[in-house]
């Protein structure tokens, strides 16, 4: 580790500063402050580790993680590959559908501006 001293108002050290509180943004409470306040340590410090509420999940993260670990249970990834590349799957149809309406909507213009013209 190298340690350097430099002006407080250089460019230098307000870059640093800026990494620091990005760092504690990212970790609070592991590293200690520029400014020479310490981190509390002690009993306090790890309850309060300890304590600290969990970040909650979202009812669609939930949703998406138990269907990844049934399809990894059930030992079915592979097979709802396959299922959904075939004509039956969802995304072929929903792309058939829209060229189809597409065609559909091509051949009603045709005859709208095909009966315009005198």
């Amino acid at each position: 580790r190298v340690t350097k001293e430099v002006d407080s108002n250089s460019k230098e050290a307000k870059s640093f500063l800026k990494q620091q509180e990005k760092m504690q943004m990212a970790t609070p409470a592991s590293l200690p402050t520029v400014s020479g306040v310490k981190r509390p340590s002690g009993m306090s410090s790890l309850l309060g580790k300890i304590g600290s509420k969990k970040q909650k999940m979202s009812t669609l993260e939930k949703s998406k993680l138990d269907w990844e670990n049934f399809k990894e249970e059930e030992g079915i990834v592979e097979e709802l590959a396959i299922h959904n590349r075939g004509k039956d799957g969802y995304i072929e149809r929903k792309a058939f559908l829209e060229r189809v309406d597409h065609r559909q909507f091509e051949i009603e213009r045709d005859i709208r501006l095909s009966r315009m013209k005198p």
